[in-house]
């Protein structure tokens, strides 16, 4: 375990590279670094390549985002970013500017949210999730992949690893978790952030239900009640002061997902349990990642999926809340530098 006071380079990686006796691919691994302030001085969404669509084995179109790697970029690797609930793929602002052009990177909006179509309400599960990406990777990734992924996106990665296992090790040769969970969530931390713990599933579900029955009026009520909705989304997206303009953007967001979407997902998070099912992720390296003050998926889920996956590593970001990826992403973008390099050694082990 690893507090965000320290940032490991790419010593090991690069170790693991040079094993392998390949001296131009050690190089090739370095280069793979997030740049330092990328992103700062540009405005949160206007990050865009041309859209393409990848339509899922149910027949939903996600909207999907490639950026393509530089002349001198890594062209072995695929890093595939996968967001959370009522977020869209802009959320990766930091991480997606940091890695422009160093290597190939895919973005997608999730069914139901962003850009992508929406999805039968019957769909709306993580299993589903895990084969939508599945389909992404096929479609995107050609050859090795890295999947990173927030909240919601790091529960369809566990599904996707309970389902298909023989991918893990194989075409998927690194995965990070950030502020996710395998299981034990309190939902109504997701649904309603200001509901005390311990009220019940069973309360918080029949209170779903009712709302989604009139989910226009409550988009209506939650447009009215603009002001106190940012102040709770600072409150439960972060954990130390952040610019205004953080709030303002993961605020969009959410306010942008129609209560009928944050109902229709409901029953996922329920019924979450897959601690058993982790196995598959410690057939390639492993980075799990979560603030300390992250009041959505706390910190001793990640603590527990570091305990059950074997190998992994644990990035503690200390007073950091949920949206760690933006309050915190120098310190995610080091980690995640030193996962693609792990990724890259195997990818070059296996050259020789």
């Amino acid at each position: 375990m690893r507090s965000s006071g320290k940032k490991w380079g790419l010593a090991a990686g690069a170790l693991g590279v040079a094993a392998a006796g390949t001296a131009a691919r050690m190089v090739q691994q370095q280069r793979v670094i997030a740049r330092s302030g990328a992103g700062d001085a540009t405005p949160f969404g206007t990050l865009r390549s041309p859209g393409l669509k990848v339509v899922t084995d149910d027949g939903v179109d996600l909207h999907v985002e490639i950026d393509e790697p530089g002349p001198d970029g890594n062209h072995d690797l695929t890093v595939v970013f996968v967001h959370g609930y009522a977020l869209n793929l802009d959320c990766w602002h930091f991480q997606r500017a940091a890695y422009r052009g160093q290597v190939r990177t895919v973005f997608y909006d999730q069914r139901s949210h962003g850009r992508s179509a929406r999805s039968p309400q019957q769909n709306c599960t993580l299993e589903q999730l895990g084969r939508d990406l599945r389909r992404v990777i096929e479609t995107c990734a050609p050859g090795p992949v890295v999947v990173v992924s927030h909240s919601m996106g790091g529960m369809a990665l566990i599904a996707l690893a309970s389902e298909f296992p023989e991918l893990f090790g194989d075409k998927i040769v690194g995965t990070a978790l950030i502020g996710s969970t395998a299981g034990g969530l309190d939902p109504g931390r997701i649904i309603f952030p200001m509901v005390p713990l311990g009220l019940g599933a069973r309360a918080v579900a029949r209170a779903v239900r009712l709302l989604n029955r009139g989910h226009l009026m409550v988009d209506r009520f939650r447009a009215a009640g603009h002001r106190m909705a940012q102040v709770i989304t600072d409150l439960y997206s972060f954990g130390d002061d952040v610019p205004r303009s953080y709030v303002d953007f993961v605020f969009g967001m959410i306010d942008d997902t129609p209560f009928e979407v944050v109902a229709d997902f409901y029953p996922a998070f329920a019924t979450l349990d897959h601690f058993e099912h982790l196995g598959a992720l410690a057939a390639a390296p492993c980075t799990i990642i979560c603030g300390t003050e992250d009041k959505v998926t706390r910190i001793g889920h990640s603590r527990k999926l570091h305990a059950r996956i074997h190998g992994s590593d644990l990035f503690e970001a200390q007073g950091a809340g949920h949206m760690v990826i933006l309050e915190r992403h120098d310190d995610v973008n080091a980690e995640l530098d030193e996962l693609i390099s792990r990724a890259g050694a195997l990818v070059a082990e296996r050259a020789t």
